[in-house]
């Protein structure tokens, strides 16, 4: 499987979309290590994909028992506040409005990858063999017709707390990193489409885990495209790297400050991946990440951090998302 830089790729995208052909894409966080591949091309690759029921996945294997994460190491909470203090002082500064932190724990689980993916149930689900899988609920950018969506999702609470839905809605950091967040992802629009508005703000979706349920906020963002978008797929979408929704803003500087918070390389974690039917493109930001390496496996995970945090509460929202979504 090849891969390929940026600006490799960006042709590469430009050009299937200006011919309409359909196109499996996976970006990295850094954007230096992608892979595309035509549709005719996935089919005799291993990568098993589904995006919204839009699937290769159609062999009767299915793996129906019942399993969890048995162990996991998390980072101390030491090492965590290490990183942390970085951001913070960074938002002190004014050199960041909402830095997204993340990190890796190492897990013991009784499935491959293979099994994860096949019994995970989400929105967004990604098998790269031995490598990775990912099963994301956030979108990155859909575009149907003229039109271009992005949904930025911030916010997370476990549905069982009490008036947990009332207790995020009125929750000052919460509320902060919201909207900092649709705010970074209307310039982030306006840059590729006319007419950005936001169509729906702080709505709520259930995610359901094999433990618990999450309540997970999200807003909609539209805009307008021009006819010959097709031609321009690859520009559209790296104009808009890395998500806004897993670095922060202002986004330049943020990217700086995460490399230095950061002990972990993300890799293909909080990258992107989608596909091109040869009329509409959905895509997902891929958070919810078990990566495979050296023979070991790690949980990858992480969330926003603005002037409001406090590095307790952040450090658990960290831990609280280390799950698989089976049920």
């Amino acid at each position: 499987m090849t891969i390929y830089d940026d600006i490799t790729t960006i042709q590469l995208m430009n050009k299937l979309g200006s011919q309409r052909e359909a196109f499996l894409f996976v970006i990295s966080y850094d954007m230096q290590s992608n892979i595309i591949l035509p549709t005719s091309e996935v089919k005799s690759s291993d990568i098993l994909f589904d995006f919204n029921k839009n699937t290769n996945d159609i062999d009767n294997y299915k793996f129906d028992n019942l399993f969890s994460i048995i162990d996991s190491k998390t980072i101390t909470y030491k090492d965590y506040k290490e990183g942390y203090d970085i951001v913070k002082e960074n938002l002190l500064y004014g050199n960041s409005y909402l830095c997204n932190l993340t990190a890796e724990t190492e897990i013991d689980i009784e499935a491959s990858l293979l099994d994860i993916y096949k019994s995970a149930k989400a929105k967004y689900k990604l098998l790269l063999p031995d490598q990775f899988v990912c099963f994301s609920p956030e979108t990155f950018i859909q575009i149907r017709g003229s039109k271009i969506y992005t949904y930025p999702m911030k916010g997370t609470i476990d549905a069982n707390e009490k008036n947990a839905l009332d207790k995020i809605l009125s929750d000052k950091k919460e509320t902060a990193e919201h909207n900092t967040i649709v705010d970074l992802l209307r310039n982030d629009l306006g840059i590729v489409s006319d007419n950005v508005r936001v169509t729906k703000y702080r709505y709520h979706d259930i995610l359901e885990t094999s433990n618990k349920k999450l309540i997970q906020i999200s807003s909609e963002i539209v805009g307008d495209l021009t006819d010959n978008y097709y031609a321009k797929l690859g520009d559209i979408i790296f104009s808009m790297l890395p998500a806004g929704s897993v670095t922060g803003a202002p986004k330049s500087k943020t990217l700086e400050i995460i490399a230095q918070a950061e002990k972990h390389s993300r890799n293909y974690y909080t990258g992107i991946a989608g596909i091109f039917d040869g009329k509409n493109l959905d895509s997902a930001v891929m958070i919810r990440f078990i990566e495979h390496r050296e023979g070991k496996y790690y949980y990858k995970s992480g969330g926003g951090v603005t002037i409001y945090s406090d590095p307790e509460k952040e450090y658990q929202e960290m831990n609280d998302k280390i799950y698989v979504p089976i049920y």
